[in-house]
């Protein structure tokens, strides 16, 4: 079998697990993401977790998408009236998933941060 023809089978469909640093300090978080890919569409659900003293919802993703071996996909967030939006893109390799995350800082400003993801077995 030829690498064209293996990239062609590769999904992102799964459960992959990541890490998510904590704010100021705070302890790192491990966070879930369920993918699934049908018909060309990417969808999935990015599961809640517990951040210190906060408890942060699931979050369906939007504007997935699976092209050239690269996915991507915005998350957005709702915290005290606040509406957060973070935009995922990775290239997946296998059972791994790199890229970069970008979203607004405290300032406003986008800010722009390595991601790594591995499928769950």
């Amino acid at each position: 079998m030829t690498v064209a023809a293996l990239a062609a089978d590769a999904s992102p469909a799964g459960t992959w697990k990541f890490t998510q640093a904590g704010r100021g300090g705070n302890p790192s978080t491990e966070r879930t993401l369920i993918l699934d890919l049908k018909g060309g569409a990417l969808t999935g659900t990015l599961k809640g977790a517990t951040m210190g003293q906060f408890e942060i919802p699931d979050a369906a993703i939007a504007d997935g998408a699976f092209k050239d071996g690269t996915v991507s996909f915005t998350i957005t967030t709702e915290f005290n009236g606040n509406k957060r939006t973070a935009k995922y893109s990775a290239k997946l390799e296998g059972d791994t998933l790199t890229g970069s995350i970008e979203a607004p800082g405290r300032d406003g400003a986008a800010q722009k941060r390595d991601w790594k993801a591995t499928r769950a077995k």
